[in-house]
């Protein structure tokens, strides 16, 4: 007699799948890979069989946990992509990027030193990944925000550099803060010619040109006066509030 599976005893399953997922990532971000799974359980509030029916192999629940990161990443980026400029899109979407993977060395560790990944699921979510951030840097690149020649791979490096950076410092304030001094070396520098240092026939100093610090607007900068940092009250709002966070 075959057994009817109802759509709550699927919800159910979802869920703990769910629970097993977020339980394993915390657990493998504390105490490394070496974590068994019955601690996972414990964690997740199910019992031992539920882990197993879900993940037979703790190479299994590696994988998991790690498309589960990537796929998180993708939803971000694509959220940022639809709701904010092109240059912040890109920035802020760093920036998560390496507060996320912040602890998440040993995943990647075992990736890297198993020669048998990626395996199909997991190489999938890796290229959805890399086509999000490259929409997202060259997005930022036609807006003008990022310097022209940063390809995807130095992006890559920088942020699990950054990642590895923060991972060091005992001090999470302190490193957020030196992660987006380091990602500021993406953004355009302000154009300076030997034209900017003189002046033209009429007698009035020519015009360079600048980027906001926040969102890499294109800036009209005049050679007289405080120098121009943002591109309006939002963009200087919104630095004045994460320099109070850091």
């Amino acid at each position: 007699m075959s057994t009817v599976i109802s759509g709550g005893d699927r919800a159910d399953a979802r869920r703990n799948r769910a629970r097993v997922l977020a339980a394993a990532g915390k657990a493998f971000a504390e105490r490394g890979l070496d974590v068994p799974l019955g601690e996972i359980a414990r964690r997740a509030g199910v019992g031992a069989g539920t882990v197993h029916r879900h993940f037979p192999s703790k190479q299994a629940l590696l994988e998991a946990v790690f498309v589960q990161h990537l796929n998180d990443l993708v939803a971000s980026g694509e959220r940022r992509m639809a709701r904010l400029t092109p240059t912040e899109a890109f920035f802020t979407f760093l920036l998560d990027v390496v507060e996320r993977t912040h602890g998440r060395g040993h995943l990647c560790d075992v990736v890297a030193a198993d020669a048998s990944w990626p395996r199909p699921v997991l190489a999938a979510s890796a290229l959805r990944f890399r086509q999000v951030l490259t929409a997202l840097l060259h997005a930022a690149q036609r807006a003008g925000g990022v310097r022209a020649g940063i390809a995807p791979d130095d992006v890559v490096s920088l942020t699990v550099g950054c990642a590895a950076m923060l991972a060091a410092r005992r001090d999470r304030p302190a490193g957020i803060a030196l992660v987006r001094l380091t990602l500021d070396g993406l953004r355009s520098s302000p154009a300076v010619t030997e034209d900017a240092e003189f002046r033209d026939g009429s007698g009035v100093r020519r015009e360079t040109t600048a980027s906001c610090e926040e969102c890499g607007a294109a800036l009209t900068v005049r050679p007289t006066g405080r120098p121009v940092r943002y591109c309006g009250a939002t963009c200087r709002q919104r630095a004045r509030r994460r320099r109070l966070a850091d």
